[in-house]
């Protein structure tokens, strides 16, 4: 169930990254005009780029350490929530990244750029191999049964 578990979570990165390259091929061969919105002068690419800033800015601590938040590993006791909580931060890394990626080519605005290749550089570190998949749910397991015990205690 485990190894279901990573497969699908590698696939998620692999669509992911492969919608960001295709997205790249097809700017980079001009087969989808490049800097569409670019140099119009309005508001619409400040606001873009502020949003997908803090986003980023927000969502990589966020998606690094959550797994270790108290709420989070206690429920990291089976493959499904495995699964559950690591597509949330898959995605919490994915989906930026892709929009970062397309508007970059949008606007031509190197910030975007900047942005989605951090992402890129980010997702390495919650990479879904098969050795980070067991020992997030070890880690699951032992902070439920600490959560439990502790529960236990407080009742006594």
């Amino acid at each position: 169930m485990i190894r279901h578990t990573r497969n699908v979570l590698m696939l998620v990165l692999g669509i992911a990254v492969a919608v960001s390259l295709i997205a790249v091929v097809l700017y980079e061969s001009d087969t989808l005009p490049v800097g569409v919105l670019s140099g119009r002068g309005g508001s619409d690419e400040f606001v873009l780029t502020m949003l997908m800033e803090l986003l980023t800015l927000c969502v990589i601590p966020l998606a690094l350490r959550l797994f270790r938040f108290k709420t989070v590993a206690a429920r990291l006791t089976s493959a499904d929530e495995l699964l559950r909580w690591g597509m949330i931060r898959m995605l919490m890394l994915c989906l930026p990244m892709v929009a970062n990626t397309l508007l970059y080519y949008i606007y031509m605005n190197v910030a975007f750029g900047y942005m989605a290749i951090i992402l890129l550089l980010s997702l390495c570190f919650v990479l879904p191999t098969m050795a980070r998949c067991e020992a997030e749910m070890n880690v699951g397991t032992r902070t439920a049964e600490h959560v439990q015990d502790g529960a236990e205690a407080e009742k006594q």
